[in-house]
């Protein structure tokens, strides 16, 4: 056998221990199980660790244990802070670990908890997890990584029974700032998805019937703007804006009819005022002929 693969029998042989065992920590186990590796778990509240105790997982008695029982951790809590609260009795332990901390905060958090985890002889690596607890282990899963690329090398083999790693850098902050960025576009989704759904509802439209449509909408967004050729994102890059079809001043008239519509009908308009604020400040500034990826200069810097 030859050190490549001798490499990846070890990662799939080895042992990982996962603290928190909300539903993602559950199945990011249970994963892990099926697997092969010997796992080991620990969770605030012990009986949340039955189900995978049950199905063959260790139960450890302190963070401590958890920590020294395997060279690869894996952290799945509310937010960093949490992480502070289990392991700050354990840092005698963290020396010659590696922390993977797939818990969601602030970019500028992860950067210090890496700091702080290096600062007790552990390496570390942030991590986004792009799906739902009941997705995780199966093809569609993917899970951002950033760290020291010579870490997540030496872990892919094992990440990669989570979700499929995708590693951005070496900045502990660019997976953070990947998973918010992804999710920003998903909250927003969801909120225009029910902002849209109560417009009609004041016409008489049920739910059940108005959701599918317009998830039908949601999820054509994307094909409508690859169908303009090229990757939007080159020319943004370049502080070209080319006007078309898509204009600032067509989009911002329609975000205009949106808001009195919204208004109208007595709804709330948080989210059809913020739609407008952004082409209202393009066409302000003058770019009303430009292309409505115009609008991230207001975006980027906010009056």
């Amino acid at each position: 056998m030859n050190e490549q693969q001798n490499h990846t029998t070890e990662q799939h042989t080895a042992a990982v221990t996962v603290i928190g065992l909300g539903p993602m920590g559950q199945a990011m186990t249970r994963a892990l199980l099926t697997a092969g590796h010997p796992v080991t778990v620990w969770n605030r509240t012990a009986s949340r660790a039955e189900d995978v105790v049950a199905a063959g997982a260790t139960l450890a008695a302190t963070p401590a244990e958890a920590v020294g029982a395997s060279g690869l951790v894996l952290l799945s809590l509310t937010d960093y802070r949490a992480m502070y609260d289990i392991l700050g009795d354990a840092t005698a332990s963290l020396a010659g670990r590696t922390l993977v901390n797939l818990s969601s905060d602030t970019p500028d958090r992860s950067r210090e908890a890496a700091a702080w985890a290096t600062g007790h002889g552990a390496t570390f690596l942030t991590g986004g997890v792009m799906v739902p607890a009941p997705m995780i282990g199966t093809q569609a899963a993917y899970v951002y990584y950033s760290g020291p690329d010579e870490v997540m090398r030496s872990h892919v083999g094992t990440l990669g029974l989570v979700g499929t790693p995708k590693y951005v850098g070496e900045d502990p902050g660019l997976a953070q700032m990947m998973y918010q960025a992804q999710l920003a576009v998903f909250l927003t989704t969801l909120s225009a998805l029910m902002q849209a759904t109560a417009m009609l509802g004041t016409a008489g439209m049920k739910a059940e019937d108005a959701l599918p449509e317009l998830l039908s909408a949601a999820d054509s967004t994307g094909a409508i703007l690859r169908a303009t050729g090229g990757n939007q994102g080159t020319a943004i890059d370049a502080g070209e804006h080319p006007g078309g079809l898509s204009a600032v001043t067509m989009m911002g008239a329609t975000a205009d009819h949106i808001v009195e519509t919204n208004s109208t009908l007595g709804l709330d308009l948080a989210l059809p005022l913020a739609v407008q604020a952004h082409y209202r400040r393009a066409i302000e500034s003058g770019h009303g002929g430009d292309n409505w990826t115009r609008i991230i200069d207001g975006i980027r810097s906010p009056r």
